[in-house]
This record gives C-alpha cells, sequence and structure tokens, in this order.
C-alpha cells in the first residue's frame, strides 16, 4: 500500500461533519463478505486479501456449505478446500492458511473464533486488518480495518493522513467521534469503493465533497474541470 502524498488533516469539527453525513445516507452500513458465523466471517476475510468480495462470495457459497466450522474445514483438507476457491487469486496459499487456522482454532481455542486481537493475529493469514474487521462485525468493537479504499480515503480527503495503514488508523481512531466509530470504516471502505475511487473519484456526487481537501474536484461526465 503506497504512501499518499501529505495533505493538511481537516479539523474535528469537519470530521464530526463527514460521518453525520455517512449516518444520514446509510445508518448502518454493512460489509459486502457473505458469512454465516463468525468462523465463515472470518474465513471470507482471509480470502479477501487481493481479491473482491463478489469473487471471494462466489468461491465460498459452497465452501460454507460444506465446511461451516473448523472441524469440518479440517476435514475437507487443502486440496478440497483449493478445488473450492481455485477462482480467487493466491488460492494455493490460503487454502492452506485456512486449513492451519481451522486446527489452530479446534486445538487452542476450542473451536471457537477467540475475541483477541493477539489471538486472532496468531491465526495464520490474519494480520491486523482481518483481526479488526472480524472484532469490528461480530464482537462488535469499534475498530478500525483500513484497506486499500480506506487508506486512498483517509489521505486524499484529510480525514486521516498517514504514510502507513497504521497511521491512518490511529488517525481514525482520534478524528471520528465515539458515536460513528463502530461503522466508521465501513462508512469509509463503501466510500472509496463506490465515488473516491483510485482512478477518477466522483467529485460530483460526493456527499462530502465540501470538507474533502482533494483538489481539483473531479467535474461531471462532459464536463471540464475550471480553471485554476
Amino acid at each position: 500500500m503506497a504512501a499518499a502524498k501529505k495533505v493538511k488533516a481537516l479539523s474535528r469539527a469537519d470530521a464530526e461533519a463527514i460521518f453525520t453525513r455517512f449516518h444520514e445516507i446509510e445508518p448502518e452500513p454493512k460489509g459486502e463478505l457473505d458469512y454465516i458465523n463468525a468462523f465463515t466471517l472470518l474465513v471470507a476475510v482471509v480470502l479477501s486479501a487481493q481479491a473482491t468480495d463478489a469473487g471471494v462470495n462466489k468461491a465460498t457459497k459452497r465452501l460454507f456449505e460444506l465446511a461451516p466450522t473448523p472441524a469440518a474445514m479440517v476435514a475437507l483438507g487443502v486440496e478440497g478446500i483449493e478445488q473450492q476457491i481455485k477462482t480467487i487469486g493466491l488460492f494455493r496459499g490460503k487454502a492452506k492458511n485456512v486449513h492451519a487456522l481451522s486446527q489452530i482454532l479446534i486445538d487452542r481455542h476450542g473451536g471457537e473464533v477467540p475475541e483477541d486481537r493477539e489471538a486472532l493475529e496468531a491465526l495464520p493469514g490474519v494480520g491486523r486488518k482481518t483481526a479488526n474487521v472480524v472484532l469490528n462485525i461480530w464482537f462488535k468493537q469499534p475498530t478500525i480495518a483500513v484497506d486499500t479504499h480506506l487508506f486512498r480515503v483517509g489521505n486524499r480527503t484529510g480525514l486521516a493522513p498517514g504514510k502507513t495503514p497504521l497511521e491512518v488508523e490511529k488517525a481514525l481512531q482520534k478524528q471520528v467521534p465515539a458515536r460513528f466509530l463502530l461503522h466508521a470504516h465501513h462508512w469509509l471502505i463503501l466510500h472509496g469503493r463506490y465515488i473516491c475511487k483510485a482512478r477518477k473519484p466522483e467529485c460530483w456526487r460526493c456527499p462530502i465533497s465540501q470538507y474533502c481537501r482533494f483538489e481539483p474536484k473531479t467535474p461531471p461526465p462532459g464536463r471540464s474541470a475550471p480553471a485554476r
């Protein structure tokens, strides 16, 4: 994840206005990965690295029918997991990780997904971002998972400038009003995925453009940017 050009951070008042607006538009934002329990959520997030949510959902539909628990996943075996997820990038390494983490959940955690960052990050294929997603979605902890979309939005808007994902995460923890923390990373990820896109942000339909420090703003299709 390349570091973005440094911009001046927005004020706390602007940050509050941004999240108030997000809340008005979508009070209960949801992630786009499909899952049926804490275990399948964990597996889906592990598989989503360098893959689209839609691609992961297509592959895991049958996988989760066959193996909705750690025990069933271990029984399926690495090759069996590979067969179900072979349309996903890096599927061989991911299959090994999913099989290994399933065995660890059985051996160390009674077959349950732990509600603990350190324990989650000790699992194969699980880093800070994955742990944050599971802690946030399943355990309702106000964590912020910084993916490429959120990293871009945090820097581009001035909401949470940072050279690394961890810097952006820590900046957001300070900037986001407490009442909005639980949903903050979903709002920002979805905003980056569908509006504040990497190559050409759709500023003309952005609900927070008045606060954003990105310049020049992208004009509507067919209209030139104003002269500067």
